[in-house]
């Protein structure tokens, strides 16, 4: 938009953070650190390679900078040059030549140029010797932030709200969700409002999804090196703005109109219609600006000390505890008040329901060589805007005694990759892993220390095999990240059942395929919060990839053109889907004992079986090759008792059922042959065959 001929800026406020438009101007207001001189830089368009005006910003409150200027408004596009002292080796890397984004923009408009231009230092210069600071402008390589009009006609919308206990989430890709998608018109393929569209809601409806959980979608840049291999940053885990949406998801790719906002809040309002939350896929761990050697685009040119954890011996350097190059600082400082500041601008302006905390554990770090602490985690889930959000923790990291699994708070979940690890291991025949499995079903309370609801129940991720890559590769095959097959993970407890990737072979694919329901069938029975890996249902393959952070072409979008495998796996995911709404035992937000009663009767809340249906022993659980277990939950007496039998063993076995009062046992899934309709068995029938590596779903009524 055109400037104003005549501008005047004065004080302003120190709050909030950021570029704020009050209807007649906007606000602007930085922390800065040692910062001598903090110049607010406008642009005619975003397009325009230098600025027009460079307005110093006349206010001080403590280490905030602010002004205000009347009479401009949304669409203004603007940067930041910071003036103040040069000193490496404390940390100080001031230099006006390099212009910077405003880590609290509600939206960034054009694309970063990766050059030597957006280095602070000379480029070639090593980090332990004498740098100096570069003269060039980094202006033509750099996109602008935007002034953003927050109002919106949100038309009633009101959060879902729905409890953990009856929560199952999506995790997915925004543009490989609806990339493919034959019913949708072109321009709304893989955008925002795309992912809530009537074929996709309804999709997620028949799944019974009540969150989708969004890779990234903060504004953000691919690394330098996947863009010189002619990759992106497919993942998007590398936030250049943690306030903005990112564009690419838009009507405008571009992001110069602004459209990434409101077409976000219209994605939001529209699956809230539907009953559908939005959780989003957060990384305040690190930056995009990499190590000491790393460009300057924001933090580091307005307070490295502030922002970033440096080295205690040599600040000159940056603190790793994530594997990107450097670790924000978010225990105290701006560190935390642009994390806080952000969360709380998706909740309140954005109406999203909840964050999953990439590396978590990294965020707790108050220093260089510090433990990690659970301070900044309590007063996230105390904090008042975000109460009522659903707060999900990855929880580990790289630093040292990064793996974190069980030790946050009350009121969050973690993503439990113990469940993950265990139910592999057993479905693919490995012994001693009975026990565990119980554990694992009974919502993991033993281990984690808090409801079943802290466990979150993955199975497979974005970070790792799809469900059928890993009943389908026992290798990696990343070839295609460009990176001699040497990324992603190598321990990744699949197994091909005979034949590496695609065959023909009727046999394997049996079991492949048996293998695979009785892996989606476990996650989403046990107690605990059920996630879904996008395209799981539609039998999605990565062609063996595990490590698909740089692939966003098509052959890694949701394929809706479905053949005879995934048609029938959908089908299967569906029934699942209706059995588990069907089944109010399997949720609960107290965890199973083996000693406390539910109901009048006076029923076990669970017991444990053995292959001839008695309650196994001490004895019997120390056993490591035996492969067969049941789970008895008590029901009320309208609903009836629940019998799950798993066998991951090789062989098929004859399975007793307990006994009970009069009545009869209905098979409601049988993973061996997952076409078959519901049956009763007779009443006098006192056993049941679970095939090889299946698992089998009854219930008993009372006559």
């Amino acid at each position: 938009m055109a400037l104003p001929d005549r501008l005047q800026i004065t004080a302003g406020s120190p709050s909030p953070l950021g570029a704020s438009w009050d209807g007649r101007g906007v606000n602007l207001a930085l922390p800065a650190g040692r910062a001598e001189r903090v110049e607010w830089c406008l642009f005619e368009t975003p397009d325009a390679p230098r600025e027009a005006l460079a307005l110093t910003l006349p206010g001080r409150t403590g280490d905030v900078r602010h002004g205000y200027l009347e009479g401009i408004g949304p669409g203004t596009a603007y940067g930041l040059r910071v003036h103040g002292p040069w000193d490496p080796a404390r940390g100080q890397l001031y230099n006006p030549a390099k212009l910077l984004l405003d880590p609290w923009a509600r939206a960034l408009a054009g694309t970063l140029r990766w050059d030597d231009l957006l280095l602070a230092h000379v480029p070639g210069t090593p980090a332990d010797g004498e740098r100096q600071p570069d003269p060039r402008d980094s202006a033509p390589c750099m996109p602008r932030a935007l002034v953003v009009d927050e109002r919106f006609d949100w038309r009633g919308d009101t959060p879902p709200a729905t409890s953990l206990r009856d929560s199952v989430i999506y995790e997915c890709q925004v543009r490989g969700l609806s990339a493919r998608h034959p019913e949708l018109a072109p321009e709304l393929r893989g955008t925002y409002l795309g992912a809530a569209s009537p074929p996709i809601i309804a999709h997620l409806q028949s799944l019974g999804v009540t969150a989708l959980e969004l890779l990234p979608i903060h504004a953000h840049v691919s690394e330098r090196q996947l863009v010189e291999r002619g990759l992106s940053n497919a993942w998007g885990y590398n936030t250049l703005g943690f306030c903005a949406p990112d564009a690419r998801f838009s009507s405008d790719p571009s992001g110069r109109s602004g459209a990434q906002v409101n077409e976000f809040k219209q994605m939001v309002r529209q699956l809230h219609a539907a009953g559908i939350e939005v959780i989003l896929d957060v990384v305040y761990n690190h930056t995009p600006e990499g190590n000491q050697d790393g460009p300057c685009l924001s933090w580091r040119g307005l307070d490295n000390p502030g922002f970033y954890q440096l080295s205690a011996s040599d600040p000159r350097y940056n603190v790793d505890h994530t594997g990107c190059g450097n670790s924000l600082r978010t225990t105290s400082g701006p560190g935390l008040a642009l994390m806080l500041d952000s969360l709380r601008h998706w909740v309140t302006d954005m109406h999203v329901d909840g964050f999953r905390f990439d590396l978590a554990p990294a965020l707790g770090r108050p220093g260089p060589l510090a433990e990690v602490g659970f301070e900044v985690f309590q007063q996230l889930r105390d904090d008042p805007q975000l109460a009522h959000v659903k707060l999900i923790a990855e929880p580990w990291d790289v630093g040292p005694g990064g793996f974190r699994l069980g030790s946050f708070p009350a009121g969050w979940s973690e993503w439990n990759s113990h469940f993950r690890d265990d139910l592999r291991a057993f479905w693919k025949g490995d012994s001693g892993k009975r026990a565990i499995m119980a554990t694992r079903l009974a919502g993991s309370t033993s281990e984690l220390g808090h409801g079943p609801t802290h466990s979150l129940n993955l199975l497979c991720c974005h970070d790792g095999y799809t469900l059928r890559d890993l009943v389908s590769y026992e290798e990696r095959h990343n070839q295609a990240n460009g990176e001699d097959n040497s990324d992603g993970h190598a321990h990744n407890l699949s197994c091909n059942w005979g034949a590496e990737g695609p065959t023909d072979d009727a046999g394997v694919r049996d079991v492949r395929g048996r293998v695979a329901r009785s892996l989606a069938a476990t996650a989403r029975l046990a107690l605990g919060v059920p996630m879904l890996l996008m395209g799981d249902e539609l039998w999605r393959t990565q062609q063996g990839n595990n490590n698909a952070y740089c692939q966003d072409g098509p052959e890694f979008h949701l394929d809706w053109e479905l053949d005879d495998d995934a048609a029938a796996m959908l089908a299967f995911s569906r029934r699942l889907a209706r059995l588990t709404a069907e089944l109010p035992s399997l949720r609960r937000d107290h965890g199973l004992t083996g000693n406390s009663h539910d109901g009048e009767d006076g029923q076990l809340d669970v017991t444990w079986l053995g292959q001839r249906g008695h309650p196994v022993s001490e004895r019997a659980w120390k056993k490591q090759d035996v492969h067969v277990l049941g789970m008895l939950l008590a029901g009320a007496p309208a609903a009836g008792q629940v019998l799950l039998w798993l066998n991951g063993g090789s062989e098929s076995r004859r399975c007793q059922l307990p006994p009970t009062a009069p009545g009869r046992w209905r098979v409601l899934l049988d993973c061996a042959d997952p076409g078959a309709e519901e049956y009763d068995l007779a009443s006098a029938e006192a056993a049941v065959t679970v095939r090889d590596r299946a698992l089998l779903v009854l219930r008993w009524r009372a006559d």
